[in-house]
């Protein structure tokens, strides 16, 4: 394999140069519905927008109160981030005397029975996907499923790496274009693992979270005031074992040094039962409370911080999809909402998280070994729970070093990617991107989660109080912005189109759910 060097010169050639703006991205993003006074919104959710079965850009995560906003993939930055804004303007429309929390810790919640799970129909998929969120309701609490956060989905352009491929021969054990491709996204995804705590520290905006939060659970987050608890030094609360993280899943070894152990990985976990799910059960009274009683119940249910992906067919699994076609695309789940930007993404953060997976697919990537598994784990969570502690420490290959020290030495490497991009763009977007994320390095109170808990302070409001006041001037902002009438007709014909593929659905046969989902997992 060449080194990052040899690769950047290969691509920094003209003609192959171009091959950079074929890169695509496409954002995921979460919301909840609230209504004006702060609260869950417990209606359903608005016919107005479609149904969530069908509609290709606007569903709902866990709740029916937690909307989220899907782009297509794009090779343009703002065409991207354009697109998410049209889907907000959209919704806003469209919901009466509610509005969009923008932080990824939740907004006011007044316990489980009041926290409602989406329902999609009654065929056997809606029903399935109901299903899956009541088991994650009983295995995690349904206060976990109300945070949110953004998805960012990435791939460079497939002739990229059959350019690498070439250049570098190959082994001969790489016997197509899908392997190979495979191979580049899984060298990408162990890289991003390694400095993946970077993100959480530029980008992290969940210091602190209103203690309804935590009705029903134990915590070691300490007062802010009366109405919010937080850690002094934490960036993402979200991504902490506040989260997702549970004993079933923490003692998962998913390997990601190649394909076939990645999926077997998971293809395990789903058929390995686990006590404390078995011990729910199955179903009562006739009535599924989850999918099955294995460590996870499908493959989204492992949490992490990326995902590789490939396009599903109807009806297929997620991990058949990988082994039959490989990797297509990475997620990058990692990603809190910037509670100051109206759509929780920034073009300068998009520009940034570019050069920063660009590096990732280019630079060196060796298999990880155990001990180097321990140390990505360990700089993630202190990063999430005190990453702006003054000289905070971190494990880099088996020595200690200061946080500001290695991030630096991170933003120097990237700088080589960002020239590269700017010259195929014939910009300086990304340059500009890296200056912006050194200035928060530098100073630790111009990271989102510096900023969050500074302006909690200044204006002697709670989280939820100052959430609330941000939820509503961005919604403002989109008040200000209508949508062009051709924008307008567009979103309104998907939302017919989605309403009427729902009724086709549901008027179609159904064979019984039992049959269907054996057939699922088979």
């Amino acid at each position: 394999m060449a080194n990052l060097a040899d690769r950047l010169k290969l691509l920094s050639q003209p003609v192959n140069r171009q091959l950079l703006k074929a890169t695509r991205r496409g954002i995921e993003k979460e919301s909840l519905r609230i209504t004006s006074n702060g609260f869950l919104a417990q209606t359903p959710h608005p016919q107005q927008l479609g149904s969530k079965l069908t509609h290709p850009y606007i569903t709902t995560d866990y709740s029916e109160a937690l909307l989220e906003f899907i782009t297509p993939a794009f090779t343009d930055i703002d065409t991207t981030l354009g697109f998410q804004h049209d889907l907000h303007r959209f919704t806003l429309q469209h919901l009466e005397n509610e509005f969009l929390w923008v932080n990824s810790m939740p907004c006011i919640l007044t316990g489980d029975e009041n926290i409602p799970i989406a329902y999609y129909g009654e065929s056997n998929i809606g029903k399935m996907k109901y299903i899956y969120r009541e088991g994650l309701a009983h295995r995690y609490g349904k206060a976990m499923q109300t945070i949110a956060g953004i998805h960012y989905n990435f791939s460079l352009a497939p002739e990229i790496w059959s350019l690498l491929g070439d250049y570098e021969q190959t082994s001969s054990d790489i016997t197509n274009q899908n392997d190979l491709q495979s191979n580049c996204y899984l060298n990408l995804i162990r890289n991003f693992r390694r400095l993946s705590w970077l993100l959480m520290y530029l980008f992290g905006a969940s210091p602190a979270v209103c203690r309804s939060f935590f009705s029903h659970t134990n915590h070691q987050l300490q007062d802010f005031d009366d109405y919010t608890v937080y850690l002094p030094y934490a960036t993402s609360l979200r991504m902490s074992d506040l989260g997702y993280q549970n004993n079933a899943q923490s003692g998962l070894n998913i390997c990601y040094n190649t394909l076939p152990t990645y999926i077997e990985s998971l293809e395990h976990a789903m058929q390995t039962p686990f006590p404390a799910y078995e011990k729910i059960g199955l179903t009562k009274n006739g009535r599924y409370l989850q999918l099955n009683t294995n460590i996870l119940q499908i493959e989204n249910e492992y949490y992490n911080a990326i995902r590789p992906k490939r396009t599903t067919q109807s009806g297929e699994r997620p991990a058949r999809a990988l082994h039959a076609r490989g990797i297509e695309y990475i997620e990058v789940r990692c990603l809190d909402l910037n509670p100051f930007d109206p759509i929780g993404i920034s073009a300068s953060q998009a520009a940034f998280m570019d050069v920063f997976l660009t590096y990732c697919a280019l630079a060196e990537s060796p298999a990880i070994t155990t001990p180097e598994c321990e140390a990505i784990n360990h700089n993630f969570t202190r990063v999430v729970l005190e990453g702006r502690k003054p000289e905070l420490q971190l494990q880099k290959q088996g020595k200690s070093t200061t946080l500001t020290d290695w991030a630096k030495e991170i933003i120097a490497s990237l700088m080589p990617i960002a020239v590269l991009l700017d010259d195929a763009h014939d910009s300086n977007r990304h340059q500009e991107s890296l200056k912006l994320e050194l200035q928060k390095i530098e100073n630790p109170e111009q990271t989102p989660s510096g900023q969050l808990l500074r302006s909690l302070s200044e204006h002697q409001c709670s989280f939820s109080e100052y959430t609330l006041i941000q939820s509503k001037q961005h919604a403002e902002t989109f008040k200000h912005a209508p949508l062009t009438p051709e924008t307008q007709k567009e979103l309104q014909v998907l939302v017919n189109k989605s309403l009427q593929q729902q009724a086709e659905i549901e008027a179609a046969p159904q064979e019984a759910f039992e049959t269907f989902l054996a057939k699922y997992y088979a």
